[in-house]
């Protein structure tokens, strides 16, 4: 079987570390690729740590993956070595469906996440990006554009199709306002994103620290919500509002920015179940919602649109070697605005 190398944790108390593992050996419909850079996403953090009560040791974390085909499988039609090809976060689904929903995959049965899971036949478990190698199915792999610089495109398997998925399902476009709570990894591919498809874009922040950034991504407004005087002015005014953020937050308040008919979408874990009271959402008939990444078709059909309207994640590209010091910064939002680990560098 294939040896790869890469990092690994061994305990939800321990520091990731060097780590050398067999992949499974590709079958006829399989894409192998050698990976060049991998985006670190909040999601690996509580996962490595058992944070949501899943971990099963050893981990590599990483589904925000870019890198170049090495080798394909003979039935294999839609990639060839050379290409430049991304994984996102999951490489199989629907195994309990007597068939492959391509819109909705995402919510089907029998996800196979890219790593702390299993692959298809139920025995082999997943490992992710944070490695020099993958092997994965042809139908679960994705172009990506030419245009787009490969280490600020990884970030877009994760952080792009999380925010892209509900803009899009919402008809974020022309004459819509959007806001989008919180301007970090995420928040921040809802501004590009949102401003790409012609919304009307604000961000609610905590502070106006990012205020600078935010504008020149494509936001018209910036409000700090730490300021009383914001929920007030901005009462009434949003079509959609994005909540990207997994802080305890007023729900009340931020449900209180909808217009009539708005949706407020969830796509942020908080730790704590959401206390909203029935008269925040039944006199505005407001709804709240969450999203959940895109399926396979969604996911290549953002990265088309990144590559049209250049769009790529704003990022701080790291040796694997920093990764520990790298989780301490996201924590701390110190970071802007995702971190790529550079994957030539566990060579070093």
């Amino acid at each position: 079987m294939p040896i790869a190398r890469g990092y690994a944790a061994t305990d939800a108390s321990k520091p990731l570390t060097p780590f050398t593992f067999e992949r499974r050996n590709p079958n006829p419909d399989d894409v192998v690729i050698d990976i060049k850079f991998a985006g670190i996403c909040h999601s690996d953090i509580h996962t490595v740590r058992n944070e949501w009560k899943n971990a099963v040791y050893p981990i590599v974390p990483g589904h925000e993956i870019a890198g170049i085909v090495s080798a394909v499988g003979s039935a294999v039609t839609k990639f060839k070595v050379g290409d430049r090809v991304g994984v996102g976060c999951f490489v199989d689904s629907c195994i309990g469906c007597a068939e492959r929903d391509l819109d909705r995959e995402q919510y089907m049965p029998g996800l196979s996440g890219t790593y702390n899971d299993f692959e298809a036949d139920g025995k082999t478990r997943t490992q992710g990006g944070y490695s020099d190698s993958i092997v994965v199915k042809e139908g679960y792999v994705m172009s990506i554009p030419d245009n787009l610089p490969l280490d600020a495109s990884a970030p877009l398997l994760c952080a792009g199709i999380t925010l892209y998925s509900p803009l899009r399902h919402w008809n974020a476009g022309p004459g819509k306002k959007v806001a989008i709570v919180g301007m970090g990894g995420l928040g921040h591919m809802g501004v590009k994103l949102g401003a790409a498809m012609g919304a009307d874009i604000t961000v609610l922040s905590q502070s106006l620290s990012k205020k600078e950034d935010g504008l020149k991504l494509g936001a018209k407004e910036y409000y700090a919500t730490n300021d009383p005087e914001t929920f007030k002015k901005l009462a009434g005014t949003f079509d959609l509002v994005i909540c990207t953020v997994s802080a305890e937050i007023d729900w009340n308040a931020y449900l209180g920015l909808l217009k009539v008919d708005g949706s407020f979408v969830v796509v942020g874990a908080p730790e704590n179940p959401i206390p909203v009271h029935a008269f925040s959402i039944i006199p505005g008939r407001k709804s709240i919602s969450g999203s959940m990444i895109g399926s396979i078709k969604e996911t290549q059909e953002m990265l088309d649109f990144c590559g049209k309207h250049n769009i790529v994640s704003e990022i701080e590209k790291i040796n694997i070697q920093q990764v520990n010091e790298a989780y301490e910064r996201v924590l701390k939002s110190d970071v802007r605005y995702r971190f790529v680990i550079d994957i030539a560098s566990l060579a070093a």
